[in-house]
C-alpha cells in the first residue's frame, strides 16, 4: 500500500528506538550551520543529552567568548576550547555541538576523530552568509569585511571539516529534514562500521 507522507514522517520519528549510539556525536562545521538547533534536536530524538561546547567554554571562563577573543586573543581561546572539549568527550554518550574553530585545531580535531562519530554540517556559502548576517556577535567577524572574511574562513577550514566521519548538507528548510538525514546517514556509517569491524 501506498504510504503519506504524514505516515513515513511518523515512522521516520519513532524510528531512534532501533539506534542505540556506540559513541558520541559531535557536530562540526561554519557558524551558522546549525550545528546547537540541529544538534539538539537530534540528541532529543535519540534520547541522549545534549551540550553545546561554547556554552560550556563560557561556563568555565566565567565570560562570554566575545570576551574572551577581545581579552585574551584567538590563541588563548583555542587552548581553552580543546581543553574543554577533550573533558567533554570523557562524558557518556551525548551529542555535541562544537563552534565553527574547533575542528580546524589539530589537536582538537585529532581528539574528536579518534573518540567519536563526527559530522560536518556543510552548508553553502550563500546560505552560510544569509544566516549569520542576522547577527552581530561573532567574534571572528568583527571585521571591516565580514562577508570576506566567511569565505576566506570557508576557504581554509571546509578540506579540514572534509576529514569528517560522515557529511550533511544543511539546507534552507524546515530543521527537522536536516535532523532526519543526520539520523540516517548516522545509521547508515554506524551499520557500516559494524560490518567493517
Amino acid at each position: 500500500p501506498i504510504q503519506s507522507i504524514r505516515q513515513l514522517r511518523a515512522e521516520a520519528m519513532t524510528s531512534h528506538v532501533k539506534l542505540t549510539l556506540p559513541k558520541s556525536l559531535v557536530l562540526v562545521g561554519m557558524m551558522g550551520a546549525g550545528k546547537t538547533s540541529i544538534g539538539r534536536r537530534v540528541a532529543a530524538r535519540l534520547n541522549v543529552p545534549f551540550v553545546d561546547a561554547d556554552d560550556e567554554i563560557e561556563a568555565a571562563a566565567g565570560c562570554s567568548i566575545e570576551d574572551i577573543f577581545e581579552t585574551f586573543g584567538e590563541a588563548a581561546f583555542r587552548d581553552g576550547e580543546r581543553r574543554v572539549i577533550e573533558r567533554l568527550l570523557e562524558r557518556p554518550v551525548h551529542v555535541l555541538a562544537t563552534g565553527g574553530g574547533a575542528f580546524a585545531d589539530a589537536d582538537t580535531r585529532k581528539a574528536i576523530l579518534g573518540r567519536c562519530i563526527s559530522i560536518w554540517l556543510r552548508a553553502e556559502p550563500d546560505v552560510l552568509w544569509r544566516r549569520v548576517s542576522r547577527r552581530s556577535d561573532r567574534p571572528m567577524l568583527m571585521t571591516a569585511d565580514p562577508k570576506g572574511t566567511l569565505d576566506k574562513l570557508i576557504e581554509k577550514r571546509y578540506p579540514l571539516y572534509a576529514a569528517a566521519d560522515i557529511t550533511v548538507e544543511s539546507i534552507d528548510g524546515p530543521p527537522e529534514d536536516v535532523v532526519e538525514a543526520v539520523i540516517a546517514a548516522v545509521k547508515t556509517y554506524i551499520c557500516e562500521e559494524g560490518n567493517s569491524a
